[in-house]
């Protein structure tokens, strides 16, 4: 039975009460709270802990659009903040791009989006004097599911998707709840050209008042809408991490079913099955696309067991690529950083790919093109 819907005006209103603001910006993220919002009442079947978590997070993300627009307001310098050749990492979830963030956030010449910051990007961090409150006390950060799937820390890099979900267009919505037709429109039909502009101007915010530095960005959503991407970012450079998707498939939807099973007590695994190989199928082709029409120069690519062999090795590869120097501290912390991370691995069983109606002979064609394009074969190894 579907649930009561709380409209947008409750949570609109509530943020603004919140905040004792009430300019949230350009209404393009009204299309996708609207979907969202009915998605989540007509199909997610949340559990109480679901909806205390999930619409509190809407409200925390309308409360954030409201101070980003404040402080813009206030301060229209900000929009001259430039960001100038970003490097985004892509590739399918599960292909090592996680990782490769972290090694390359130990360079301590560039700029990342910092997991305490992604969801509370106000006020901007350089204006906060002493210890930023939104800074909790540990190295690792609550998880959402009964356990850590990447590697994460409290000052690490995080990926995009908080940001992007500023503008109701982001995949972190379908991994908290089983929202297919939200899924549908943000895959097929929602233009993430507005979002990205959002993006761009969250991150000119968080750089305002400290020293320059390029940023090293990351997400495997950007791939589903790379081409709308460009259009924001037309001198962005791309690092794409590569796996074989059978492997890939079942470890996302099992991250997936952790997370929802969180806030839904009925978790249907064989849809997670089918919508993260719809998803990343279309992100694949989308990407490849992008790369044959004229992009193909700006992306350096990295096999995901190269990286288990050589990570330190392959970062400098890339760094060669970008023409950018590895200064002997940067090499060090990446090592450092890479042997502690392998040690504090959690392990987690092997799920049954039948579980989520995952058949190898089915999901190998729809990736097939991809893998006779990237992924050389164990002989190479």
């Amino acid at each position: 039975m579907a649930a009561s819907q709380v409209s947008s005006d409750e949570l609109l209103g509530a943020a603004m009460r919140q905040t004792g603001l009430a300019d949230f910006g350009d209404d393009c993220f009204r299309e996708g709270l609207e979907i969202l919002l009915r998605a989540l009442a007509a199909e997610a079947k949340l559990n109480t802990r679901g909806e205390a978590y999930i619409y509190d997070r809407i409200r925390l993300l309308l409360c954030q659009r409201l101070q980003v627009e404040d402080w813009l307001a206030r301060y229209p310098e900000i929009a001259d903040q430039p960001v100038t050749a970003p490097v985004f990492g892509l590739g399918l979830p599960r292909t090592g791009s996680t990782a490769l963030s972290f090694l390359l956030a130990q360079d301590p010449g560039v700029r990342y989006l910092r997991l305490w910051e992604s969801t509370r990007p106000c006020p901007p961090p350089s204006t906060v004097l002493g210890d930023d409150p939104r800074i909790p006390a540990g190295q690792r950060p609550v998880v959402v599911g009964s356990r850590h799937h990447v590697p994460s820390d409290t000052h690490g890099p995080t990926e995009c998707l908080d940001l992007m979900a500023l503008n109701f267009t982001s995949q972190i919505f379908q991994a908290f709840a089983q929202i297919p037709s939200y899924s549908r429109w943000l895959l097929h039909s929602a233009d993430l050209t507005p979002t990205y502009r959002y993006e761009r101007r969250v991150l000119q915010l968080l750089q305002w008042g400290e020293p320059t530095r390029p940023w090293r960005l990351k997400t495997p959503a950007h791939m589903t809408s790379v081409s709308q991407l460009d259009r924001v970012f037309p001198d962005a450079r791309f690092v794409m991490t590569h796996r074989d998707p059978t492997d890939v498939m079942l470890s996302v939807a099992d991250v997936y079913a952790d997370i929802v099973s969180g806030f839904s007590d009925h978790v249907d695994r064989p849809y997670l099955g089918e919508l993260n190989v719809e998803v990343w199928s279309t992100a694949v082709a989308r990407t490849m696309e992008f790369r044959a029409n004229g992009g193909d120069a700006r992306f350096y690519d990295i096999d995901f067991r190269d990286m288990q062999v050589d990570p330190v090795g392959e970062v400098r590869r890339l760094y060669d690529w970008l023409e950018v120097p590895v200064s002997e501290e940067f090499e060090h912390r990446m090592a450092v950083w890479w042997h502690a991370n392998a040690e504090s691995q959690d392990p987690h069983p092997k799920r049954d790919p039948g579980d989520f109606g995952l058949d190898v002979d089915v999901i190998r064609p729809r990736f097939a093109t991809y893998v006779d394009t990237y992924l050389r074969s164990s002989d190479d190894h």
